[in-house]
């Protein structure tokens, strides 16, 4: 009994050191990805119709949506923090917290998760295609680097038009906060345009930037790397895609803990 509890007992820390040691691998990965696309921007020469089209793909198509979610989120915070205030008549600071939640939280995670989902997975789709039908393997026969040709463009992207998003999404979530303010809840048109910027400073607008251009590196980062490390043909493909969607969502949630806390408590 008690040899089988030792061994149960090495088994599980070798599982755990396994997994530790795949978390550093992967981690070495992107690290090295990421060094060699930021010696690639500077190196090569700028493939401005490509950057176009990925700005398109990743940007203008991307904001219907990122329109719709931060306008009625912003709704729906003016709409559950009234719920509270008007207990204690405080209505008049319901601007206060929209606007903040959305430019220091909400505006850069949402457009990070929204980015993430639809475009990290379609590039992981598009680039593990190539992969498993040795368009990529052709690249390299044609002596072109695959992250020179295939990355760099989604992440100078990338790294373009997410905050772009983001701050697109803080404007219209707060309009969203207005609209339910001022048409449903009675606050004067003066007092919540007062309330909205009044609380607000340059660190606030500075730090929700910061986020999303991490945020962009993380999503370009790990769908690159998913996609050009498919491999297993179709069935590979869509593993690599929806791994690249959870890890992006963990790393950016993990990301935004991380950046949260350096801004807020420790360089307060």
């Amino acid at each position: 009994m008690l040899s089988f509890a030792r061994k149960v007992s090495i088994d599980s820390w070798r599982f755990t050191l396994n997994k530790i040691k795949k978390f550093f691998i992967y981690a070495g990965a992107l690290a090295i990805l990421l060094a060699r696309s930021i010696f690639w921007i500077f190196a090569s020469r700028a493939r401005k119709f490509q950057i176009l089209d990925q700005m398109n793909k990743i940007g203008v198509s991307s904001f219907p949506i990122i329109f719709l979610i931060s306008l009625f989120t912003g709704m729906v915070l003016a709409l559950q923090s009234a719920y509270q205030m008007q207990k204690v008549s405080a209505e008049m600071y319901i601007a206060s917290l929209v606007s903040l939640s959305l430019t220091r939280e909400l505006g850069p995670v949402l457009t990070a998760l929204i980015v993430a989902g639809r475009c990290g997975a379609a590039i992981t789709a598009e680039l593990g295609t190539m992969r498993v039908t040795e368009q990529v393997e052709a690249l390299e026969t044609l002596s072109t680097d695959p992250v020179e040709y295939l990355v760099v463009p989604r992440f100078i992207a990338l790294l373009v038009m997410v905050p772009l998003l983001t701050i697109c999404a803080d404007f219209f979530g707060i309009v969203g906060g207005y609209l339910i303010g001022v048409g449903k809840l009675n606050i004067s048109h003066a007092m919540y345009i007062k309330m909205t910027y009044t609380p607000l400073a340059i660190k606030d607008l500075v730090t929700g930037l910061i986020k999303s251009l991490s945020f962009a590196g993380i999503i370009c980062l790990v769908s690159c790397f998913e996609g050009l490390n498919s491999e297993g043909g179709a069935e590979g493909v869509g593993r690599a895609t929806t791994a690249s969607v959870v890890k992006s969502f963990v790393l950016i949630i993990v990301a935004d803990c991380f950046f949260t806390a350096l801004f807020y408590f420790i360089m307060r």
